[in-house]
């Protein structure tokens, strides 16, 4: 009895130990594959780590690409709204990589050549935008160098213009000069001026000293000279009778008026007009003043076409 219950107690014993031992193996089993699981996600997560910063260090190049190309096709005078969306994506992009928990490194490394390719095509626009800056520049010089060159003529035609206004203001000097001398050249001249005295009855005196109560009227007399620089036609001539003082004896009622001499009004005692033949004719004024003349020195004036051509006097006493 004593020994059945002994066995009893030794095969429960042994099944316990069998039990244990089972259980130890099964726990060990268990921890093996843990640790084998936590260790392969390790693998995965240093690998994953390692692609999302090399992923991330390729979108700053690409970024920093970016960067050079928009300030490049900037100072080329190019457009950039397109390279500035695409910056604006990238930075997106590098966010979502930052941030999302489910990212796909696959998605990302197309993305990257997206924009590799993009910088690509802008290369080529940004080639094209130099050689037609380079083109301008070229433009620019030459027309700068034909401005130069038209300046410089533009001087020259300033100084030949000057030139030939100098020159034209001295011809128009010299025929003025020379057209006043032809005018001067031509003027009338009065030859011989002499003043008769007559007296209430119609006699005439001569000698040029005369006593006031013979002197009713004076005859001035001279003789137009021969000229051929002068024209034959009817000419004006006007005469001034200066008493002692210098005064112009006049009379508008008997015929004086004022004629221009010098750029003023100069009163006249007396005109007519004469036709001028050339032939050294002689000319007479007879002027009848209405009153006595007082003692002193009588000076006449003649004038014609603008010129002083002949003076005489006579003295009452």
């Amino acid at each position: 009895m004593e020994n059945m219950h002994e066995r009893r107690s030794n095969t429960a014993t042994t099944a316990g130990l069998v039990l244990a031992i089972a259980l130890a193996a099964l726990f060990a089993f268990l921890y093996f594959n843990a640790r084998q699981e936590i260790e392969s996600k390790n693998v995965d997560i240093s690998d994953k780590t390692k692609e999302l910063l090399l992923t991330n260090t390729k979108l700053d190049s690409i970024r920093n690409e970016l960067d050079k190309k928009i300030a490049e096709v900037s100072s080329l005078g190019g457009q950039v709204a397109d390279l500035e969306a695409l910056k604006e994506q990238l930075e997106q992009d590098k966010r979502n990589l930052v941030n999302s928990k489910n990212v796909s490194i696959r998605d990302f490394e197309n993305k990257i050549k997206g924009y590799e390719a993009a910088l690509s095509a802008k290369d080529k626009e940004i080639a094209k935008l130099r050689e037609e800056n380079a083109q301008l520049t070229t433009e620019v010089k030459t027309l700068g160098n034909e401005n130069t060159n038209l300046k410089n003529d533009v001087s020259t035609l300033k100084s030949d213009k000057q030139a030939l206004s100098d020159s034209v203001y001295a011809t128009n000097v010299k025929n003025k000069e020379l057209a006043e001398k032809v005018t001067l050249a031509a003027a009338l001249k009065a030859m011989n001026v002499t003043v008769n005295a007559i007296n209430s009855r119609g006699k005439e005196r001569e000698g040029g000293e005369y006593k006031a109560k013979r002197v009713d009227k004076v005859k001035v007399s001279f003789k137009l000279s021969e000229n051929p620089l002068t024209k034959r036609e009817n000419k004006v001539i006007y005469l001034r009778l200066l008493d002692p003082q210098g005064n112009c004896i006049s009379d508008m009622a008997t015929g004086s008026g004022v004629f221009n001499f010098g750029g003023k009004e100069t009163v006249y005692t007396a005109k007519q007009t004469v036709m001028y033949d050339n032939s050294g004719q002689n000319v007479d004024f007879i002027y009848s003043r209405g009153i006595n003349y007082e003692k002193g020195k009588y000076n006449i004036e003649l004038y014609s076409e603008g010129f002083s051509i002949g003076r005489g006097s006579f003295e009452i006493k």
